[in-house]
């Protein structure tokens, strides 16, 4: 008889868990405490628009999804950086012009795996249900709703419920020696818009992910299907030019017009979407064990909540979906075994994840905008055009290829010894056949 699954959040990764079991004819109830996001019901000023790649497309693939989840994405083939003259350089992601990166509406992606997993008659979704606590043994959830109270028990719990997840909490209240940390960045993000052009056309060139790199802060701009930009504001909580410091509407544009006046131009609605927009907070979370016996287990940011500047918190998320399920087909009559293999496997990987995130932040806001970083990118193709297959620079394997992050985390590290070594120990080597060919005359 199949295991019956209880889901808890229906996210984006949440969904598309919920289609990879119900494919594999398990019983699933998944609850999600907010309303139908296909209602209309998505909170503005939180997206982080979504950078779809090749782990999250090989997920979506995977249930037969990728081309209608992506049929709206807009895809990126590299960053356009933007300094404070106004003046762009564009930076490819990859020598290979058709590797790109896509930008596409939680809302949109969300959609397609919640119907996804409703094409199995074996799953239901429910929304409007809130989890308070999960009794891990039983194990059993208990829910609010708008008629009062209820519960749900099955076979085994999964929580999908993001970064501030009700069942990890509950595993962090009962399960002994439970780890846990969590870190917030010194930096918020604050959402804001560049509509489209009076035509409903793109402002700003449209397949690229735009940067506006100033050293302790920075702005990023995302293109949508309708000709708009998601703009997104990384800055200081606190300090002399922050988020504590800019008050007033003359605060605001001060700061605009100093430090981005190409994109003033394009945004209307500044002031208002500064003003009305919450002020979100960057948080990495680890912990361990992400599972309890073959009852409960955690899946996405519920286990590894990452800083968004890699943009691979939810193609990690998708990339856990896939995992789970072959752990899940190799261990069909022992599902802790399962669960154990499953965080054996992604823990490493998640870990290297988070540090590689806020490593990429530091570069997006203080390398991007110097001749040195570009240099090094043009390098980087140099070399994966001279040793193809052999050299791939750290953001092609976590981007365009399923190499475990630890793995080309390691890789990473191993070439830029041989390379900078080799740079080093070249002025040397010029010096030294000088000489012999000086002594041979």
């Amino acid at each position: 008889m199949p295991a019956k699954f209880v889901l808890i959040g229906s996210g984006l990764a949440g969904g598309l868990l919920a289609a990879y079991l119900g494919r594999r004819g398990c019983d699933v109830d998944l609850y999600e405490r907010r309303a139908d996001p296909r209602e209309g019901n998505i909170v503005g000023g939180r997206s982080i628009n979504l950078a779809v790649s090749t782990r999250g497309i090989h997920a979506l693939e995977q249930i037969g999804i990728a081309d209608e989840a992506l049929q709206h994405a807009i895809p990126m083939r590299g960053r356009m950086i933007h300094d404070k003259s106004g003046d762009l350089q564009f930076s490819p992601y990859d020598v290979d012009p058709k590797k790109c990166i896509n930008s596409i509406g939680r809302a949109a992606l969300n959609t397609s795996v919640i119907e996804a997993a409703q094409r199995y008659p074996n799953v239901r979704v429910h929304f409007n249900h809130r989890c308070t606590d999960v009794d891990l043994d039983t194990p059993t959830v208990q829910l609010e709703t708008e008629n009062g109270p209820l519960s749900a028990r099955g076979d085994a719990v999964i929580g999908v419920d993001g970064a501030f997840s009700a069942v990890r909490k509950s595993m962090q209240r009962k399960i002994a020696n439970f780890q846990y940390d969590e870190s917030y960045l010194a930096h918020g993000y604050k959402e804001l818009t560049i509509p489209p052009g009076p035509d409903g056309s793109w402002r700003m060139e449209k397949n690229a992910l735009h940067i506006w790199p100033r050293k302790s802060f920075m702005m990023i701009a995302l293109p949508n299907p309708d000709g708009s930009f998601t703009c997104t504001l990384f800055w200081e909580f606190e300090g002399p030019r922050s988020f504590a410091t800019t008050q007033s509407d003359d605060d605001v544009h001060r700061f605009f017009d100093e430090e981005f006046p190409d994109a003033v131009s394009l945004m209307p609605m500044l002031v208002e979407d500064f003003r009305q927009n919450p002020t979100g907070s960057l948080v990495t979370i680890r912990c361990a064990p992400w599972y309890y016996k073959d009852n409960v287990a955690l899946v996405g940011d519920a286990a590894h909540g990452v800083v968004p500047f890699y943009g691979q918190g939810m193609n990690a998320a998708f990339e856990d979906c896939v995992v789970l399920d072959k752990c899940l087909q190799k261990f069909p009559n022992d599902r802790e075994h399962a669960f154990a293999e499953y965080f054996a496997r992604r823990k490493e990987n998640t870990d290297a994840l988070a540090d590689l995130a806020i490593g990429n932040f530091i570069e997006m806001r203080d390398k991007t905008a110097s001749r040195t970083f570009r240099a090094k990118k043009k390098l980087d193709h140099l070399l994966e055009r001279l040793l193809p297959g052999i050299y791939l620079p750290l953001y092609t394997m976590v981007t365009f290829t399923r190499i475990p992050y630890a793995e080309a985390a390691r890789r990473a590290r191993l070439q830029d010894r041989i390379v900078y070594g080799g740079l080093i120990s070249l002025p040397s080597l010029v010096i030294a056949v000088l000489l012999l060919r000086l002594i041979a005359h």
